[in-house]
């Protein structure tokens, strides 16, 4: 059945191809925050292992979020690692890096994620899609708030 909410399928063509970047962001984001979760160690290892945690948690009901936005747009949400890794500007990690280089690295994930999200804003707002805003601004406060927790670990 043809889909009729007011937005055509180019502009929702468009919309989801910014999401499968946000998606992939996303993903890959908690991805490395999973694995550093794993493998912190060092005199901060508690509170960076509880940390890591509720980010890992957050990404992973935030991916959910995405790709169900991206069905409501009436296209299939990528889901395997191979078209992350293409579409992602987030480059995963090999091996184990030290406490303040996973913080460091988490860091520019956070950021990363919040330019691909303002990226799509432009055709979003052309075409008048609301709920796709606001999923955009309820990631980029996310995003930006957790960027500058993890930054705060750096100071001093």
């Amino acid at each position: 059945m043809a889909i009729d909410i007011g937005i055509s399928e180019q502009d929702r063509k468009d919309i989801v191809d910014g999401l499968s970047r946000l998606l992939s962001d996303t993903y890959v984001l908690y991805l490395k925050t999973h694995n550093f979760h794993w493998n912190v160690s060092g005199p901060m290892f508690r509170t960076l292992h509880l940390m890591f945690e509720e980010q890992y948690n957050e990404l992973a009901l935030a991916v959910d979020s995405i790709a169900e936005r991206i069905r409501a747009l009436g296209h299939p949400a990528p889901g395997n690692y191979a078209t992350y890794a293409r579409l992602s500007t987030i480059k995963d990690e090999e091996g184990v890096p030290a406490a303040g280089d996973m913080i460091r690295q988490l860091v520019e994930g956070q950021e990363a994620v919040v330019r691909t999200a303002r990226s799509i804003f432009p055709v979003v707002e052309k075409a008048s899609d609301e709920p796709t805003a606001d999923l955009l601004t309820q990631r980029m406060q996310t995003h930006e708030k957790t960027a500058w927790m993890l930054r705060a670990l750096l100071e001093g």
